[in-house]
């Protein structure tokens, strides 16, 4: 897996938290920069941490099912991102809590990353570095959560929608891109 294409899920993967960043930003009465770092340091964290998680738990079972990799991994990102674009069509959800504390924000992160556990484990089938991964996947969804923030404090819930709707396809993509290669490799 090249650069590009650790570049395009650590994006796709970031979105979930993209979207609840700016909610966050939306619903904090008056904006400081750390509720940018915070958002950014639990969304970015988890990220980093369940790929990470899935790759171990699929290192694991890779020679068990070596012969299906592929498949796995299209079908895993394609339910994930068919649901996220599920999710950008969905109306009327109920505002986050304002409040940016560890009971609030560590659900909040568990939340937006268990889809990285899935790629996480499609790294592993793929053989990907794990390591210069997922500190790529985190810093990347570091930064986009932090900007998350203060989009949601400028333009409101605007882009929310949109923001799921673009990672959702990226993965769907990205899935189905490991499938045609494997196939036309095979």
């Amino acid at each position: 897996m090249d650069l590009w294409e650790l570049f395009v899920i650590a994006v796709g993967l970031s979105m979930d938290a993209f979207a609840v960043s700016i909610c966050k930003g939306l619903s904090a009465p008056r904006l400081r920069l750390r509720h940018s770092l915070i958002c950014g340091g639990y969304f970015g964290l988890f990220q980093a941490l369940m790929p990470l998680l899935g790759w171990l738990l699929g290192v694991r079972f890779q020679t068990m099912i070596d012969s299906l990799d592929h498949w796995i991994a299209f079908i895993l990102l394609g339910i994930i991102g068919v649901n996220m674009i599920r999710e950008s069509r969905e109306c009327g959800e109920e505002p986050l809590n304002s409040s940016f504390s560890f009971r609030t924000m560590l659900p909040l992160a568990v939340a937006t990353s268990i889809d990285a556990l899935a790629v996480g484990v499609t790294f592993a089938f793929l053989q990907v570095d794990i390591l210069p991964a997922v500190l790529f996947i985190g810093w990347t969804t570091f930064v986009i959560s932090a900007v998350g923030v203060k989009v949601g404090a400028v333009f409101g819930t605007r882009f929310q929608s949109r923001a799921e709707l673009l990672g959702g396809a990226v993965l769907v993509l990205m899935g189905a891109k490991i499938l045609v290669e494997h196939l036309l490799a095979g």
